[in-house]
């Protein structure tokens, strides 16, 4: 399949996602499980994009040490409640660190 045509269906797809939730009836909106899932998948995109950005190196699985200290420091840098700046920042010194000393 041509690349292309997956990126157009999926930008499609993604408008027609945004469309609907806007001409939604409101009654459907104050169902809470709408709701719900509305709250839920953004952390489940989030969470499954961090997932393969930290342990996926193009077609295969790999864990290598520097990306997941990485990953443990903006995990800590999270649960002080850090801004999200900083968190960046604090996940790329500590892989920038370990990637030099590695």
């Amino acid at each position: 399949m041509n690349i292309w045509l997956a990126v157009v269906i999926t930008g499609l797809g993604c408008y027609a996602l945004k469309l609907a939730g806007l001409v939604m009836p409101g009654r459907m909106l104050a169902d809470v499980r709408v709701r719900r899932f509305t709250e839920l998948v953004p952390v489940a995109l989030l969470t499954a994009l961090v997932a393969v950005q930290a342990l996926g190196d193009g077609r295969a699985l790999e864990a290598d040490g520097p990306r997941l200290a990485g990953l443990a420091a903006a995990m800590v840098a999270l649960l002080l409640r850090a801004p999200f700046l900083v968190v960046l920042l604090v996940a790329a010194a500590a892989t920038a660190v370990l990637r030099l000393l590695w």
